[in-house]
C-alpha cells in the first residue's frame, strides 16, 4: 500500500509516541491513499508545503476498517479521543452512552483506515448529539462527504513497516485554495443537513431512550 502525509516538512522516520492523543484515533501518524488530499493537508496556509510518500506492507499487521462499519462505532472512537465541548447535560448524556455501548476494542489494531472528522465535520457529530440530525443523516454525510478516508498507523509494528520513499515540495497557491474550498462545501453541506425534513429517521434520542446497543 502506498500512502501519503501532508506536513509543513519532511518527515523520512515517523517516531512511534509522538502525536497528540486527541485526534480522531489516538496518537499516532495519519496518512490517505489520496495524494491529492495529503497535498491540501501540507498547506496550512500560501506557504505551502510537503508531501512524504510511504509504502507499507499490511499482510502481516492487523487492519480494522472504519469506512464500512456501523458509524456509531466510529462516533465512539472518535469522541472518546477527541475534545468534545458539550453545551448540554442531553449531549453529555449520548455521549457516555455510545461509548458505553458502541465502543469497540482497538487496542490490538496495527492500522486504521476510516472516516476523518476536521472541525467542519465535526459539527456533524454535535449536531447528532443534540438531536439535530438523524444517525441516517451522519452516516450519509460521513459516507458520501467530500473529506476522504485517512489511514491512521497505530502500533509501533506499523510505525517498523513504514517506508520511506519521497518526499514532494507542494506549493501553496492553489492547494490551500483547494483545502479552503473542500471545508467551506463541508459546512454548507452541513447547514444543509440541519434545513432539510426528514420524516423518518433515529436520533440519538430514540437510541438512548430504547436502550440500543451494537
Amino acid at each position: 500500500m502506498i500512502i501519503y502525509h501532508g506536513s509543513e516538512k519532511k518527515i523520512e522516520k515517523p517516531v512511534f509516541g509522538f502525536g497528540s492523543s486527541t485526534n480522531d484515533y489516538g496518537q499516532g501518524f495519519y496518512c490517505t491513499e489520496d495524494i491529492e488530499l495529503a497535498k491540501e493537508w501540507a498547506c496550512k496556509d500560501e506557504r505551502g508545503g510537503f508531501v512524504n510518500v510511504y509504502s507499507i506492507d499490511t499482510d502481516a499487521l492487523n487492519v480494522l476498517r472504519l469506512d464500512d462499519a456501523n458509524v456509531l462505532e466510529w462516533l465512539a472512537i472518535l469522541i472518546k479521543h477527541r475534545i468534545v465541548r458539550y453545551s448540554s447535560p442531553v449531549e453529555i448524556r449520548t455521549g457516555d452512552y455510545i461509548i458505553a455501548n458502541y465502543s469497540i476494542d482497538i487496542s490490538k489494531s496495527d492500522v486504521i483506515i476510516g472516516y476523518r472528522a476536521n472541525d467542519s465535520y465535526f459539527s456533524f457529530v454535535r449536531a447528532f448529539l443534540s438531536n439535530s440530525i438523524s444517525v441516517e443523516q451522519l452516516s450519509y454525510a460521513m459516507k458520501y462527504g467530500n473529506l476522504g478516508y485517512q489511514v491512521y498507523i497505530k502500533s509501533k509494528k506499523a510505525f517498523d513497516s513504514l517506508k520511506f520513499v519521497e518526499c514532494e515540495p507542494v506549493p501553496g497557491n492553489g492547494y490551500f485554495q483547494k483545502r479552503s474550498d473542500r471545508d467551506k462545501e463541508a459546512r454548507e453541506q452541513y447547514y444543509k443537513l440541519l434545513e432539510d425534513e426528514v420524516e423518518s429517521g433515529t436520533y440519538a434520542r430514540d437510541i438512548v431512550k430504547k436502550g440500543n446497543k451494537k
